[in-house]
């Protein structure tokens, strides 16, 4: 009996593994059964498609909100944030963009009129999108008590006037930022944490005027604002009036005003590094055209080295043109590497062929490259340095004629160096020998023709 009990249980168990293996396999079944089914009902479930133009207004409130929480906390930070978010943002949002978040945001009564003012300029070219169709959903503007500071409403008019620049409408962009300017000296003075804003208002206002070839009809505005921002020792505001109006001098060439300015001013000690930067490169240009080249080097290259090295390519650009025609006036020659860096090759390829003419002293080649790139280097405001160089490049042909001929006929010099008039060569010797270019002698012995004598 014990050893039937035995064996029976042992059957038993032998029956309970195979139930329990055919029962792993059915559930494997229906797990299979069930993901499949999954899957064929996830293909059928529509496919949620993110409208784009939401995206780009969630983006414009989270900037709202970092300049509320700036006015709200008195942290410039999150104002700086706040417009360095929306140096991104500008690059995306359109007319349709804006007039969706100007419907959005609720003016007060007192600034409905700057709303209706903004409308003006991005109704006409909205989007017109049936009903039917619509994908984004339609704003629902805030209540009256909850109508934006008035910061929002300068960000607001001031994100109008950057996409009317972007969009090349200056005459429209000039009328949006007169009012915008017209509206921070009404507002601006009470309020310091618009300092940021305002900084930013008055160089698109500058920047709208200068593509509309009309600078000097706000000299009289920016030196009221910088003479106001000095008095509430505003450094952000006052480091940008001060290069807004040294940029308006120079476009006129009114350097004399411009040294006035950087003389009878303070540059803030502690500006951001952009403005350091441009403060820099336009101090370097006023020392050049003063012939103080050594001063004007410095000042460049110091420019170079606050600009920004991933951005800002036309600035960095324009610096080391002037950085290298200074150098040749300097009586040197810029480093090889400066034309060789692919981001500025194309724009220093010009310059990297005057710098080889000026290096062999050859004026044929110098006065052949200036009238081919004559265009360019006026539109880079290096005309008038460039001039100056030929006297370098004389001076570089007398080094080597010198150093060629003990003795050598000036008629010969002229024709060497290419002059228009050999009767000019015989001064220009002279004052090269007087300068210590040369260590040389011109002879009039009476029987042969002038000549020079290297010593």
């Amino acid at each position: 009996k014990a050893s039937s009990a035995l064996f029976g249980k042992t059957k038993i168990g032998k029956m309970s593994n195979k139930d329990v293996e055919m029962g792993d396999a059915s559930k494997a079944k229906e797990a299979e059964k069930d993901v499949s089914m999954d899957a064929a009902d996830k293909e059928k479930l529509p496919i949620k498609v993110i409208d784009p133009a939401v995206v780009k207004f969630n983006e414009l409130k989270a900037v709202v909100s970092l300049i509320e929480r700036s006015v709200a906390t008195k942290e410039t930070r999150f104002m700086s944030r706040a417009l360095r978010q929306n140096s991104a943002l500008r690059k995306k949002i359109n007319a349709e963009d804006i007039t969706r978040a100007l419907n959005y945001f609720t003016f007060p009564t007192d600034a409905q009129d700057i709303k209706d003012f903004l409308l003006e300029f991005v109704k006409g070219v909205t989007m017109e999108v049936d009903e039917g169709q619509r994908t984004t959903p339609v704003v629902t503007p805030l209540p009256l008590n909850k109508a934006v500071i008035p910061e929002v409403q300068v960000y607001l008019h001031l994100v109008v006037t950057i996409h009317l620049i972007d969009q090349k409408r200056i005459d429209e962009a000039v009328r949006c930022s007169t009012r915008l300017v017209e509206r921070i000296n009404v507002i601006g003075k009470a309020r310091r944490t618009m300092d940021l804003l305002s900084a930013h208002a008055f160089f698109y206002y500058s920047r709208a005027y200068e593509l509309a070839h009309r600078l000097s009809e706000i000299r009289t505005t920016l030196l009221q604002a910088h003479r106001t921002a000095t008095l509430t020792h505003d450094d952000t505001r006052q480091a940008t009036l001060v290069n807004l109006l040294l940029r308006n001098y120079l476009a006129y060439n009114l350097y004399d005003q411009a040294d006035k300015l950087v003389s009878k001013s303070t540059f803030p000690d502690n500006p951001s590094n952009n403005q350091y930067a441009r403060y820099l490169f336009y101090l370097g240009r006023i020392k050049a055209v003063q012939l103080d080249y050594s001063e004007a080097f410095r000042c460049l290259q110091q420019a170079i080295r606050k600009a920004p090295h991933t951005t800002a390519l036309p600035f960095t650009a324009a610096v080391n043109k002037h950085s290298c025609i200074v150098q040749l006036l300097m009586g040197d020659l810029p480093d090889r590497t400066l034309f060789d860096q692919p981001r500025l090759a194309r724009s220093l390829a010009p310059y990297y062929q005057l710098t080889q003419a000026v290096r062999v002293g050859d004026l044929a080649a110098f006065k052949a490259v200036m009238d081919k790139y004559a265009a360019v280097f006026r539109r880079d405001n290096t005309l008038s340095l460039i001039v100056r160089l030929r006297h370098n490049v004389i001076k570089t042909g007398l080094r080597k004629i010198n150093s060629s001929y003990s003795r050598i006929a000036l008629s010969d010099v002229a024709a060497k160096l290419h002059l228009e008039s050999p009767d000019d060569c015989e001064g220009l010797v002279a004052k090269a020998i007087r300068d210590a270019v040369i260590d040389a002698t011109i002879v009039h012995d009476g029987v042969h023709p002038p000549y020079l004598q290297s010593k």
